[in-house]
């Protein structure tokens, strides 16, 4: 079964939370705080894996959690970071965080990419002892690692796409140039999915064809099998129309020519924008006058017309010659850019986003990457209020909180926890 297009859920680990342990050994007195930190989480890392050809994995399981690092310990002793999950994909698959539908990574090379970052772990209380705070009662958490609905969505990598209806001769005219064994029968929708073939045209230069499955008119509607696989014709750098110029299936071939020519404009324009080579298809059981007013028609519209017979090879030498002195002149395969993706729960955190209404005389602030924080945080430890209190004026919150009129013994709550503000 050929998948090309799932979406998954990613979750990058979290950081280790830091310790808060203190010194205790035999003859030492006052050791001091010793708490280690934590470990960083794993990432979500995604590499393009040749070996494969379909996403079908992926309709098995939908989700990938990285593991979380581990928390410090007494001693100093650091946690231990985890090892990142690595995803393999086959080659040419664009990953889209699936709400904006924009790009994280595109997978057409053979480098590993990082999708989602792991959080970084907390430090241990031994970091925050001053000569005024000898006992720091109090750690820092790990931060969350990224989490994403991701779409996968594989473009075949090929220099060269085939298109045109169905039955018109492309599994024959791949499997005539290249090792490809596509199934090719007397019945429309033969190709099912894309099969894709090498073509060598002498030492050292060589190229890559896919056939695409049978279009028909509506296709970019999704009409028919080939709407599925439009995508693939997207990276090609070079179309080879295919037309079976002979007219066996009841159709005008120069209508058959002008819809694709539609259907592709319709699905993307940059495809229609495409050099364009038109493969007239059958011409062993076309009669010669066919061939000609075929090859005059579109003379000025393509990169050129080939009469040629896949069936008996005749003319598909000259193609193939013609194919590779133009797809050596043409840049190479097109790769996704990377856009800019909104902002991720690891980077909310960072930049501090919190939002305050007032309810019955009560602020209510929501911050949800206060929450380890205050979990972390000894409330009848003096120390620790001082570290909460420094936290909440360093992002922001106090500041918020002033501009909007608050006043002292006026009620604060935040995560539900409650008391009253004291300048």
């Amino acid at each position: 079964m050929f998948v090309d297009k799932v979406k998954i859920r990613i979750k990058a680990g979290d950081g280790g939370n830091g310790a808060v342990s203190f010194h205790r050994e035999k003859y030492v007195a006052a050791g001091g705080p010793d708490g280690g930190d934590g470990g960083r989480g794993g990432n979500i890392v995604f590499v393009a894996d040749t070996n494969l050809s379909t996403l079908m994995d992926f309709k098995f399981k939908k989700r990938y959690f990285a593991e979380n690092g581990k928390a410090g310990s007494g001693g100093r002793s650091n946690g231990r970071s985890a090892p990142d999950l690595v995803i393999k994909v086959p080659k040419g698959t664009v990953v889209r965080e699936a709400e904006s539908g924009r790009v994280m990574a595109d997978l057409s090379t053979s480098e590993p990419v990082i999708v989602a970052r792991g959080g970084k772990g907390g430090w241990g209380n031994s970091h925050f002892a001053t000569p005024t705070r000898q006992v720091p009662r109090f750690s820092k958490p790990g931060l969350p690692g990224e989490e994403y609905e991701v779409l996968l969505e594989l473009k075949l990598l090929a220099d060269v796409g085939l298109v045109g209806f169905p039955n018109v001769g492309k599994s024959t005219l791949l499997s005539m140039v290249s090792a490809a064994k596509p199934e090719i029968a007397n019945y429309h929708f033969t190709t099912l999915t894309p099969v894709l073939g090498v073509v060598s045209i002498g030492e050292g230069e060589s190229f890559v064809m896919a056939d695409i499955p049978g279009l028909i008119e509506g296709a970019s509607e999704g009409v028919g099998l080939g709407h599925e696989f439009l995508r693939h014709i997207e990276r090609c750098r070079l179309i080879v129309h295919v037309v079976d110029v002979s007219g066996c299936e009841g159709r005008d071939p120069m209508e058959d020519y002008r819809t694709i020519r539609e259907e592709l404009q319709n699905f993307n324009e940059e495809l229609a924008a495409l050099p364009q080579i038109v493969a007239a298809n059958k011409c062993d059981i076309a009669s010669q006058e066919q061939v000609e007013a075929f090859c005059a028609q579109l003379a000025e519209q393509t990169q050129g017309v080939f009469p040629i017979s896949a069936a008996t090879r005749s003319g598909v030498d000259a193609l193939m010659k013609e194919v590779w002195r133009l797809v050596k002149s043409l840049p190479p395969i097109k790769q996704y850019e990377i856009e800019h993706v909104p902002l991720s729960m690891r980077e909310r955190l960072a930049k501090n986003v919190f939002d305050i209404r007032v309810e019955d005389g009560v602020y209510l602030v929501e911050a949800d990457w206060l929450m380890p924080t205050l979990g972390m945080v000894d409330m009848d430890d003096y120390e620790s209020l001082q570290y909460f209190q420094r936290v909440l004026r360093s992002s922001g919150i106090i500041d918020r909180l002033e501009e909007m009129g608050i006043q002292e013994g006026d009620a604060v709550s935040i995560l539900n926890f409650e008391f009253d503000y004291i300048k």
